[in-house]
Formats: C-alpha cells, sequence, structure tokens
C-alpha cells in the first residue's frame, strides 16, 4: 500500500507520524507545543542543503558540490562551454565516464573520438577519466565519491546517490559550468517530503517494484515534483544498501529534485567495503521533524510491478495485468498510434497474448538500476539449473561496473546465466536511452533499467519500426526468461535465497581509471575529432522580440526524448548543428525546417541586412505591429526574431541540455508553456538564452502565426507576472503570458544570449 497524506506531518523520533493539524496528539506525544519552522529544521536534507549553501539565506540557496559526474553524451559541450568562458582547471573532482557511447557510431561523431577528447580533457583540467566499458555513470560514483552528507551534481538526470547519504542532483551541462567556473547552484529552498517505509518487501520483490510503486502514485499529481524526497522508517532496514540503491535511483521518475535516506550500520558496511569508512556518518531526522507531505509506503504489501509504455508511470501489479491482458494492452496499442502514427499502427501487442499469458520477446538487465550486484545475483539465482529457450525470447545483463563482473564472475553467478542462455556484457548505458539491444519490429521487451519512454528500446517509428518497453524488476525479468519469454512474477519461483556477501575489487580501477585531480597539466592540448565543434555564435536580448510558432504540441507531457531523440542520434552529441537537426523528428518532423527559416531571418538582421526586402510576410507582420498603440515607429531590424515551441508540460526525462539547445542553435528564442516538468529542462532552457514563458490559457495561435512580445528586457527586471504580447495571425489578438520566479544571475544570462555569452562577459 502506497498512500499520500493531504497534507504536512510531524515525524516524533523517527517513527512515529503525526498530521500536522492533529495539535493536540502533536502536545501529547511531546509534551510540548511544537514550531513548524523549526521543526523544518530537523530534516536531513535541510542539514545537507545548509551546509553547502553559500548565501547565508536558506530560502534562497547557492549550492557548491562536492563532486560532479558527466557521460559521453555530455562531457564534450560542458568542458567546451567551460573552456570559452575561462576555466584554466578543474576546482572540484568531475568524473568522466564512457558508458552512454561504448557501443554504437552511426552517422556522427566516431565514439573514440570523444572519449579522447575527455581523456584529454581529464589530463589539462585534472579530471578523472573511466574508459569505456568499466561502469556505469552511477554506479562508479556509488563505489568511488558518494558519502554522507555529501552533495553531487551530475550532467544526467540519474544522478541519484540517497541511499549512501548524499543528495545528489542532475541537471544539464550549464549547470556544471557553473560549478567549474566555480559559480553556484542557485534554487529556492525545496519542499521535503518523507517517504516513510514500514515493513519488509516479500520474496521475489526488487527495489524495483518499490520504486514502480511509487512512482505510480506520485507523477501524474506532481506530489513530489521539483521537491526533495527523504526516506525515512524503520522499513529501511529490512533492505541492504544495495537494494535501496536500486529504489533511489527510479526517485528521477517522480520529477523529485533530489533524495536522501536515513543512514544506518547497512550504510556503513557499504562504504566500509568499498574502501571508504571515513565517508560514513549517521543521518537521521531530528527527534521532532516536519515534511511538508509524506508518502507511507507498507513494503509488506507490494507486489511484483510493471510499468506499461510508454512511460514509468503506467504502472501495474503484473498480476493486475495479467487478469486484464486484453484491454490494458490495447490502451497501450492505443498510445503507440498517438506517438508512432503509421508505425504505432504495426504495434500488436494484443496479438502477443497465448493461452491468457503474455509472451514478450526479449529481457534486459542493465545500467545504474538494473546491472546492481545484488539485482544480477537474485536473476542469476532464478536461471540457475534452467533455459531461457532458443525461440524469439533473449535474454542480455549487463554488471553495471568491471568490479560487480568480477564477483560475479567469481562466485559462479555468470556462469549460471550464460548457462541458462543469457549474454552478459560489460557495463553500458544503450539499453536505457535506445542504443543496444533494440528488438525486432513491434518487439517487446521487458527491462530493468531507468525508462521506457518511446524509442528508449532504439526503434525508429519514422522509418516504419515500432517496438515497446516495459519496465520490471531483475527478479521478475529472469522468472519471464525462466518461463522462456512468458511474464511472470518472480514471487511464482521465491524462495529463502541470500544474496551472497559482496567482496569489492577495484583492481580494475587502479589499472585503467585515470585520477588526474589536483594535477592538472595546463601546457597539454584537447584532442579533437573531426565531428567535435564549437558553439555556434548566439546573439543578445533585443527589447523586443518576435516569436514564430514552429510547433504547437497538445499532449498531457512532452518528453526530452521527444524535444531531442536518444539512441543513435546521440552520435552527433559534439557537434551543435549536426544534432540540431534530428530536434522533434519523432515528435514533428516539420519543425526543424520551420525553425531554420526563421534562424534566416535573424542572421541577416544581425548581418544589417533589410530583413523586409523580398519577405512580403514578414513585412505584412510588422505592419500589423505597427497599428499596435506605442509601437508605430518600431524597426524591425532592431527586433530579434526565432522560432518558438508549444508544449503544455515539456522536459520530463532526461537532464541531456540538447533538449534546449538543439532549439537555440538553429533558431530557438522561447518555448511557451502551461507548466514545466522539471526544474532541470527549464534551467537547460535559460542557460540557453531562451525566455521560458509561460500561458495559463489555452493556445489561442496556430504553427505559422508569429507572436509579439514588446519590451521583454524590462519585464524580466520588473513585473513577469502579466507581460502582454500579441498574436500577429490574420487580426491581432493580445495575450498574456507570464514566466515564473528567475534569479538575477538567470535573468542576465537570458539577456545575454547564453550562459556562454554571460561568462564571456564577465571576462571582459
Amino acid at each position: 500500500m502506497v498512500k499520500l497524506y493531504n497534507g504536512g506531518a510531524y515525524l516524533i523520533n523517527g517513527n512515529t507520524l503525526i498530521e500536522e493539524n492533529d495539535k493536540d496528539k502533536i502536545k501529547a506525544v511531546t509534551g510540548k507545543d511544537i514550531d513548524k519552522e523549526e521543526a523544518r529544521k530537523g530534516s536531513i536534507a535541510y542539514n545537507i542543503l545548509k551546509a553547502h549553501n553559500t548565501s547565508g539565506n536558506m530560502d534562497k540557496l547557492r549550492l557548491k558540490f562536492d563532486a560532479m559526474a558527466s557521460h559521453d553524451i555530455t562531457f564534450v559541450g560542458i568542458i567546451q562551454t567551460a573552456k570559452a568562458s575561462g576555466m584554466e582547471k578543474f576546482p572540484l573532482p568531475y568524473v568522466l565516464t564512457n558508458c552512454h557511447n561504448s557501443l554504437c557510431a552511426v552517422g556522427g561523431t566516431i565514439n573514440e573520438d570523444d572519449h579522447m577528447f575527455g581523456l584529454s580533457a581529464a589530463k589539462k583540467y585534472g579530471g578523472i577519466y573511466v574508459p569505456p566499458h568499466i561502469a556505469v555513470i552511477h554506479q562508479y560514483m556509488r563505489e568511488a565519491f558518494a558519502g554522507c552528507g555529501k552533495m553531487i551534481l551530475g550532467s544526467d538526470s540519474h544522478t541519484r546517490y540517497g541511499a549512501l547519504g548524499t543528495m545528489a542532483i542532475g541537471e544539464g551541462g550549464g549547470e556544471l559550468v557553473k560549478q567549474l567556473l566555480q559559480d553556484t547552484y542557485d534554487v529556492n529552498r525545496p519542499e521535503i517530503i518523507a517517504i516513510y517505509l514500514e515493513g519488509a518487501p516479500k520474496a521475489g520483490v526488487g527495489p524495483q517494484d518499490i520504486a514502480l510503486a511509487i512512482i505510480g502514485e506520485v507523477f501524474k499529481n506532481g506530489y513530489v515534483k521539483n521537491k526533495i524526497m527523504e526516506f525515512v522508517g524503520p522499513g529501511i532496514a529490512s533492505m541492504t544498501t544495495d537494494y535501496r540503491n536500486g529504489v533511489d535511483v527510479m526517485t528521477t521518475e517522480t520529477t523529485c529534485l533530489s533524495s536522501v535516506w536515513e543512514t544506518d550500520e547497512d550504510t556503513k558496511k557499504f562504504l566500509s567495503v568499498h574502501g571508504r569508512v571515513g565517508d560514513y556518518k549517521q543521518l537521521k531526522p531530528a527527534d521532532v521533524t516536519y515534511y511538508d507531505g509524506v508518502v507511507y509506503v507498507d513494503l509488506s504489501t507490494i507486489k511484483p510491478m510493471i510499468a506499461l509504455p510508454f512511460h514509468p508511470s503506467n504502472v501495474y501489479e503484473i498480476d493486475t495485468l495479467n487478469e486484464n491482458l486484453e484491454d490494458l494492452l490495447h490502451e497501450v496499442e492505443v498510445e503507440a498510434v498517438k506517438i508512432g502514427g503509421e508505425a504505432g499502427k504495426g504495434l500488436k501487442l494484443v496479438d502477443k497474448i497465448e493461452n491468457g499469458k503474455l509472451r514478450v520477446s526479449q529481457g534486459i538487465i542493465a545500467g545504474c538500476a538494473g546491472g546492481t550486484y545484488s539485482n544480477v545475483m537474485e536473476a542469476a539465482h532464478i536461471l540457475k539449473g534452467h533455459s531461457t529457450g532458443f525461440d524469439e525470447f533473449n535474454l542480455n545483463v549487463y554488471p553495471s561496473s568491471q568490479p560487480v563482473f568480477i564477483e560475479t564472475t567469481r562466485n559462479g553467478a555468470v556462469a549460471d546465466l550464460v548457462e541458462s542462455g543469457a549474454v552478459v556484457k560489460t557495463a553500458f548505458c544503450g539499453p536505457c536511452f535506445g542504443a543496444g539491444d533494440t528488438p525486432a519490429n513491434n518487439g517487446l521487451s521487458i527491462r530493468h533499467t531507468t525508462r521506457n519512454f518511446p524509442n528508449r528500446e532504439g526503434s525508429k517509428p519514422g522509418s516504419g519500426q515500432m517496438s515497446a518497453v516495459a519496465l520490471m524488476d531483475a527478479r521478475s525479468v529472469a522468472a519471464t526468461a525462466r518461463n522462456k519469454g512468458i511474464l511472470t512474477p518472480a514471487t511464482e519461483y521465491a524462495d529463502d535465497y541470500v544474496v551472497p556477501e559482496y567482496h569489492y575489487d577495484d583492481t580494475i580501477y587502479k589499472n585503467r581509471v585515470y585520477n588526474g585531480f589536483g594535477n592538472a597539466h595546463e601546457e597539454s592540448d584537447l584532442v579533437y575529432g573531426p565531428n567535435i565543434k564549437d558553439w555556434p555564435e548566439m546573439t543578445a536580448l533585443t527589447d523586443n522580440i518576435l516569436l514564430k510558432v514552429c510547433s504547437k504540441i497538445l499532449d498531457d507531457v512532452t518528453t526530452t526524448d521527444e524535444l531531442i531523440p536518444s539512441g543513435e542520434t546521440s552520435s552527433y552529441r559534439s557537434n551543435p548543428l549536426g544534432l540540431a537537426e534530428f530536434t522533434l523528428s519523432r515528435r514533428d518532423p516539420e519543425y526543424v525546417g520551420r525553425s531554420k527559416k526563421v534562424d534566416v531571418i535573424e542572421k541577416a538582421r544581425r548581418s544589417g541586412a533589410d530583413i523586409l526586402k523580398d519577405n512580403a510576410e514578414l513585412a505584412d507582420v510588422f505592419d500589423k505591429i505597427k497599428t499596435i498603440e506605442g509601437f508605430s515607429n518600431i524597426i524591425a531590424n532592431d527586433t530579434e526574431i526565432g522560432s518558438m515551441i508549444y508544449a503544455k508540460k515539456p522536459g520530463d526525462g532526461s537532464a541531456r541540455e540538447q533538449a534546449a539547445s538543439c532549439q537555440r542553435v538553429i533558431g530557438g528564442l522561447a518555448n511557451i508553456a502551461k507548466e514545466y516538468a522539471t526544474k532541470r529542462y527549464r534551467s537547460n532552457v535559460m542557460n540557453w538564452g531562451m525566455l521560458p514563458f509561460l500561458l495559463d490559457a489555452e493556445p489561442d495561435f496556430e504553427v505559422g502565426d508569429y507572436i509579439f512580445v514588446p519590451n521583454i528586457k524590462s519585464h524580466l527586471r520588473g513585473d513577469m507576472s502579466k507581460i502582454p504580447a500579441y498574436i500577429i495571425g490574420n487580426d491581432i489578438k493580445e495575450i498574456s503570458l507570464n514566466i515564473a520566479e528567475m534569479t538575477d544571475a538567470e535573468k542576465s544570462i537570458v539577456e545575454a544570449g547564453s550562459l556562454i555569452n554571460y561568462n564571456k562577459s564577465k571576462i571582459k
């Protein structure tokens, strides 16, 4: 059972919850009147934030982190940006892993070119370089850096080490650049939500099951959106730290800002095994702690879960799915048509029902969520002595790091998996983002990975090929494999198995990882491949702006994968203009062409050309603008012109800054939304010099219309709650835009046209 409290609550002595409006009970238990604001300060999260805040004001946080991490989709752009901004060396430990583009190179940058750039950057600036196949980003950070009371920033949305007492945040690259330049991460103090755990998971129930049960309850209502999830309660003791890690990494899919857990002797044991017992300290809430909300979880009631395509929140108990196969699978088929068009019509899940049971075509256990030691061991135990079969179904297992691989090899688990028919591979994040193990057309893959967004399995709807992913725990993936691909909850094969003790061997890290922190060789050169390109020039904001509507998306949520697809398109990751060609390609294929036409006009304006000459459409737009009171003398060439995307709730998913930068480099100037799905996407929009407008009303404009926003710089520095704007279509309609709170630095970045421009101006 997962239950959400309607309001705040007090946690007394770590084990008694009292709703905040029950003041008589609070006084009876504590023997005194409680000051809510003082009780807020009792949370673990509050005290970690306080220790890392440099502003002196706990309502307006300016945070500095203890370490950072990036992978090979993001680190090239981050380092290029920081270099252009005057960085001379890394001022804090910065880990560069190579776990996303280690098996694929299609059409763009050869992977090893990026890897050599990363190694040269680690040498030049004093970084830590983890070669391909050695570890996925988050497992390495768990093993080598996370510790109690620390804060870590990563350019990957699943930067989560809360089970180790570390508050970690996944953000776009711009926020990491700020840390490299010794600036701060600025955010209003977030609300803190208690995730109160009670009971113990049943045999056969894994961390993904716990996580999916929580995600299913909190995602759609935004209960923890941009808040911190603090895991407390007696149920924590029922799980090992490795198990807790598997729950924690999935908190990203709730849209929370970060997470942190109480720590205990098992946390200490985990850190001790990894040679870092000095990074342990007990973290727990104060005797009386106030939380802004509570998610109550009775672990003993959680059953094996499945998140059906096409989102981690599309959650059901596996038993419920098996009892309602036709109805629930038909709902997915309907959604597939909305997402994939003609290709979506070819996804026939109902046809996979055989004798009342669901047959799947593939199983994957991988990455920071699935490839942990205990998950691999549990899967091997379920499959030992059994066969995955010789038909369509296949199982691939990716241990999350070479130390995990070494241990599971030494204790026989890898042999048991391989003997059953599974294929065991090296550490790689590909199955999480659509760059590995793509099922056949019309395939259904079950995966213990982090996401099941459209195309995260690597299919290409634009080419008529579409498959789908459902998320499950490694235990149930293995149970399904044991049953030759018939969907099976792990509880059917549960017994009293106990995962053997883990013996960490970091010899591979000593032999292969370059650790140059504190030893920068500033005289050395960066190594560039031919497809590693600099960022194109971006212009400063003008007083008046003209936006052309180049895409209008009315879906309830627009993911970052829709804004810029992952998978094979990521091979252009180090070429901003090359990657931008794929912007919205799976959602609105005409967007790029529309936006580039606008960008041609803006570039002509910057060069001083008469942009109204031979452009009757634009001349007509400015003739109409001149009829608006106060703008009869507007000069077209003094007005910045850019493209705009409207989406109801954009930005759910990845922290990849390319979701915003790809819009910007081909002419993007603004997003208009009903709300932004995550803080990190909104931050990316601003760091790339685009305006994060909000529109409370329904959009009364269409693709091809223009929106004139006058005096925008004055509004940025004044009242952003009501920003007059005008739709210039067949006639003129006034609308009211607004922008949520921005820091002074964020305003300056948007005014400068990008974080790069802003930093360059500071150097001057």
